[in-house]
């Protein structure tokens, strides 16, 4: 998720777990918490730009990472003077849970989580959250600022922090229920059409879990739609996209094409953008791609120019939207 929600939920964990204790130092520790397994973009100062992508929720996002972080930063903790005191174990606790709480939410976004690295580098997507979800991410985003600005004294203050964390899991669960009505109605529309698939996932469009984005794997390439729940027409409509693998053959075996690869979990195309040659990752989504199905993937790399290749993912996200794309987009959620 966003480092404003993790910011967020970490304050109201820190509230519910140490707020007794630590007083309202607990909003801040709990936010800097949630925060810590994102040190990673400090590797980006010095990585490649397709090594970067690899190193992004990679080992900082992983359980042993969070086992053997726990413990030495709880003993900071308890011996440090400018905090109220707490017990070692109550502050391994408290951190755990926040660690653990960033690498799961983490999960439920498209980028992938590297859980188990080092002992193995499969990554763990859910696929049913947007990155930056204002609807999942308003009620924490109260419940913190209520905390903040309200005194200690208020007898309210741990039912705002459970109220606030349990309309965003609420949210989640219905997120959840969605995701699997898309799926049966994807599996009803390749089955109709007679499309043969490897495998498929569904994800989410940016910011809201009613209109959804499916990737079907095929024999040479990916058939493409759009679901919304709101949706009247029995079928999906599906744009198939060519892999083009065969684009790559005269440099298949350049570390950055491995990492792309590795990355993007087989889920790409080769394509030529501004007349150059790149990889698309597909579980980003195309721009706009609900009003063109034959639209730009928001993920693109410069194969044959690797020092454009800044800003790699953010770039495409939102390019090309204004008023009248924003408009179409709300309509197209609502399926019309």
């Amino acid at each position: 998720m966003d480092s404003l929600t993790h910011i967020a939920l970490g304050a109201c964990i820190g509230e519910l777990c140490a707020g007794k204790s630590l007083g309202k130092k607990a909003l801040l520790i709990g936010a800097v918490a949630q925060s810590i397994p994102d040190i990673d973009f400090i590797a980006s100062f010095w990585n490649s730009p397709a090594s970067d992508l690899l190193a992004h929720r990679g080992f900082t996002h992983s359980f042993l990472f969070i086992v053997i972080t726990s413990y030495p930063l709880a003993l900071i903790a308890a011996r440090w003077q400018w905090l109220p005191r707490m017990s070692v174990r109550k502050w391994t606790g408290f951190l755990l849970l926040e660690l653990f709480v960033h690498l799961f939410l983490d999960a439920f976004n498209a980028y992938g989580t590297a859980w188990f690295e080092p002992f193995s580098h499969y990554r763990v997507s859910f696929h049913t959250l947007f990155v930056a979800d204002p609807l999942f991410s308003i009620s924490i985003g109260i419940g913190a600022l209520l905390l903040t600005f309200f005194p200690l004294t208020h007898s309210a203050r741990k039912n705002w922090a459970r109220i606030a964390i349990l309309i965003s899991a609420i949210y989640l669960t219905y997120a959840l229920i969605n995701k699997r009505l898309i799926a049966t109605s994807v599996e009803d529309s390749l089955a109709h059409q007679q499309i043969n698939y490897k495998r498929y996932f569904t994800t989410p469009t940016p910011g809201n879990v009613w209109l959804w984005n499916v990737v079907a794997e095929g024999d040479d390439g990916f058939y493409i739609g759009y679901r919304s729940v709101f949706d009247k027409a029995e079928f999906i409509p599906f744009q198939f996209f060519n892999k083009n693998d065969n684009l790559l053959d005269a440099i298949d075996n350049h570390e950055d094409i491995q990492h792309l690869k590795r990355f993007s979990e087989g889920y790409y195309v080769i394509s030529t953008y501004d007349g150059k040659l790149v990889f698309n990752d597909l579980r980003f989504g195309q721009m706009l791609g609900w009003e063109n199905p034959t639209a730009p993937f928001v993920f693109y790399y410069y194969l044959q120019h690797p020092s454009d290749n800044e800003l790699l993912i953010q770039r495409g996200r939102f390019a090309r939207w204004n008023y009248e794309s924003a408009m179409s987009f709300i309509k197209r959620i609502w399926g019309l």
